[in-house]
């Protein structure tokens, strides 16, 4: 979908919206950003106009309303983690709106002590990009790593569904998802994407486990149906009142192939109780970071 008026929020969109926490955004060095976009290209077809610095990104986050948002890295061979945590943390250490994730590979050998390392120096969570890292979220190989997080309370956010272009792969699903929860109940998780395309089924492991939790990235844009084939209409405004309290808001910014505002648009223009636009853009993030934010976020970063 093209860039319209219609995509804008109001005044009075953009005060629901603020302030914010982005759940699922990605600041790589530049080499691996590029290799990523150009990846994405080659798959989907996607054409790509954001900056990709830290400082380009947070001049379109802090304009669009966001107070704090998660970076997101992902290992895509071993031997990296370790590095790709470290740089993260330092990008994180300059500024006032990051929360950095860490991640390892599950062919690193001492998953455990680079995941505990990450936490020590600051890293708010651990992410996991299923497909990429050929593993199942409760892969054996990750157990010593997804512990250290456990002992840590720190949570976990996956890649775990087959959306957009993952449907024939055995890393991913609603089944794969299942087997985690079943291993760490009492871990606070996140399929990214809100489980597309298999929906219905993470919905449903929200209903049914307070640990889990899903993110509105790419699947509830405005191209959400241009870019992934995904009606978000298909999700409807009670199911996002229902479940506020697991859903968050995020955008996968600066990898997607439309206009940050595409990502929030189409939920402000719900007729959503103000209880619940506070719950997905803000409330529900701090709650699965683990952030104290009586005093503001500020206080809590």
């Amino acid at each position: 979908m093209s860039p319209s008026e219609s995509q804008t929020p109001s005044e009075e969109q953009s005060a629901a919206f603020t302030p914010a926490i982005d759940a699922h955004t990605h600041l790589f060095p530049q080499r691996l950003a590029a290799a990523i976009r150009r990846s994405l290209s080659d798959e989907a077809g996607w054409e790509f106009s954001s900056p990709t610095t830290r400082p380009g990104i947070e001049t379109v986050l802090r304009a669009a309303g966001v107070e704090a948002y998660v970076a997101l890295p992902y290992a895509h061979k071993a031997g990296i983690a370790r590095g790709l945590n470290d740089w993260l943390l330092e990008h994180a250490a300059d500024s006032d709106m990051m929360l950095p994730f860490a991640t390892v590979h599950p062919d690193d050998e001492a998953v455990s002590e680079i995941a505990r390392d990450a936490f020590d120096a600051g890293a708010r969570g651990l992410k996991i990009h299923c497909p990429v890292q050929e593993c199942r979220p409760a892969d054996a190989r990750l157990e010593p790593a997804l512990e250290v997080a456990a002992a840590h309370d720190r949570p976990i956010t996956y890649h775990g569904g087959t959306a957009p272009m993952f449907e024939g792969t055995e890393f991913v699903g609603a089944d794969a998802f299942a087997e985690l929860i079943d291993s760490y109940p009492d871990v606070r998780v996140c399929c990214a994407h809100m489980g597309t395309y298999e929906v219905d089924r993470f919905l449903a492991f929200a209903r049914e486990h307070e640990t889990v939790y899903l993110d509105t990235t790419f699947a509830m844009s405005t191209s959400a149906e241009e870019t992934m084939g995904f009606d978000p209409s298909t999700i409807s405004d009670d199911t996002l009142i229902e479940l506020s309290d697991s859903i968050m808001y995020g955008s996968d910014f600066p990898n997607i192939p439309y206009p940050y505002r595409n990502e929030r648009a189409g939920l402000l223009a719900r007729d959503l109780p103000r209880e619940t636009t506070r719950d997905l853009f803000y409330r529900t993030a701090a709650d699965y970071l683990g952030l104290d934010v009586e005093g503001g976020l500020e206080s809590a970063l």
